[in-house]
């Protein structure tokens, strides 16, 4: 291929994704998610890297949370359009309310799903992990938002999401593979004639 057609290829490719802004935040997410899995199991200790959880991370982050977070970005510029500083404030904290609960959800249920999971053992996933996860979130998220509504162009917004994202991911990917003990209560503390019945027995 010559220098020149080289030239036409990317300026289509440029035209595409400006017509088609989900297409740079899927683009971008292709790579992001995969990274931050490697990167959380790199950091696990791993010896060899699980490269089909690696590919469903770059599957899910590219199909489904490119997708929706441009359409939840969509829809959020269309309810404020302005770019103020209350507006962008307004604007992170509903999507702190409303789109980030959705994600962490979706993100628990739909990764266990692709791991072969039943239903339940999705839900039972989920019930486990998203409040300690939304916890984080809401602490991190609407700062970075707030500096996306405000100073980036729209049609960068997802992908600056997803850059920014990279140690959000990683962070996720290491939730996702805890173990399910860790997210147990404390047991009860065994009632006197329990007590007893442990005693006798030891």
């Amino acid at each position: 291929m010559s220098f020149q057609t080289g030239k036409v290829v990317v300026r289509k490719i440029v035209d595409f994704s400006n017509r088609h802004p989900v297409t740079r935040g899927m683009a971008t997410y292709a790579v992001s998610w995969p990274v931050a899995s490697l990167m959380q199991q790199h950091l696990e200790g791993r010896e060899k890297y699980d490269y089909w959880r690696t590919t469903r991370f770059l599957l899910y982050g590219s199909l489904y949370v490119a997708p929706t977070l441009n359409l939840w970005m969509t829809i959020a510029r269309y309810l404020w359009p302005q770019t103020t500083l209350a507006a962008a404030v307004t604007k992170a904290v509903v999507e702190q309310v409303l789109y980030t609960p959705f994600a962490s959800i979706s993100f628990f249920f739909w990764m266990s799903v692709l791991e072969g999971k039943t239903v339940e053992q999705a839900k039972k996933e989920v019930s486990e992990k998203f409040f300690p996860t939304y916890k984080v979130a809401i602490c991190i998220w609407p700062i970075v938002q707030t500096v996306n509504y405000t100073l980036i162009p729209e049609k960068n917004r997802v992908p600056f999401v997803s850059l920014c994202s990279l140690a959000w991911t990683t962070f996720l990917a290491y939730m996702k593979h805890l173990e399910g003990s860790h997210f147990k209560q404390h047991l009860p503390m065994p009632m006197h004639h329990e007590k007893k019945k442990i005693e006798s027995a030891s």
